[in-house]
């Protein structure tokens, strides 16, 4: 088995060069996830042994139009909509990992990211905002490339934060990768203390579900 060697004056490391194609809810999956269709291009058919790629996602929320609903809606993370113009900022969406096989020249691998439904995450309450349309992604990669010189000697070089595309990805496919596993639901994160007073007011009115105990504290606090 060869070495890994560290580069040499000879030796020129690949700009991979990197696209993504498509997106799409994955149908089985343990928790709601959306596939992306992510190209990978060695320029000048440099034969490549393994990619160890490290990806973070963003959502570049300034590069999109926002109806007055929705705007309603990202009150909670943006404030209100005549202030978006300081307040408007990119959100962190989920950085994974990704081990590419063995290719030359090109070769396409789906890059499978795991959506939580959690709605304290901002990435979480920003597409739940939304009716449709795109969302703007900027995918930023890095990590190491494994490849081999033209005296089949295995070298591996990093790759730069600098490396970067960017993809829209439909509002429908995020809704579709959560309703394979929440249908018509959204989940809400409570303190201990507000749990219990809730449980405690939900069995002593008799109500039989969770809906029917907060639609009857709203429609309390309405008639105040």
């Amino acid at each position: 088995m060869s070495a890994v060697s560290p580069l040499s004056p000879l030796s020129s490391a690949p700009e991979l060069a990197f696209a993504v194609t498509g997106a799409s809810a994955v149908a089985h999956a343990a928790v709601p996830m959306v596939s992306f269709a992510l190209r990978v291009d060695a320029p000048g058919g440099q034969p490549i042994r393994s990619v160890l790629l490290d990806v973070q996602i963003q959502i570049a929320a300034r590069r999109r139009r926002y109806g007055t609903e929705s705007a309603d809606r990202l009150r909670d993370l943006f404030g209100p909509p005549e202030d978006w113009s300081r307040t408007l900022r990119t959100l962190p969406w989920p950085r994974v990992t990704k081990v590419v096989p063995a290719f030359t020249s090109t070769t396409e691998v789906a890059l499978e990211v795991p959506c939580t439904y959690d709605l304290e995450i901002s990435g979480a309450r920003y597409f739940a905002a939304l009716d449709d349309g795109l969302v703007p992604l900027e995918l930023l990669f890095s990590g190491s490339v494994f490849y081999s010189t033209p005296q089949g000697a295995l070298q591996t070089a990093r790759i730069g934060w600098d490396r970067d595309t960017e993809f829209a990805l439909p509002v429908a496919v995020w809704r579709e990768a959560m309703d394979r596993h929440f249908p018509a639901s959204a989940w809400l994160r409570l303190g201990a203390d507000s749990y219990a007073a809730l449980a405690a007011f939900k069995a002593r009115h008799a109500h039989t579900s969770w809906d029917a105990a907060v639609a009857a504290l709203l429609a309390g606090a309405d008639r105040q």
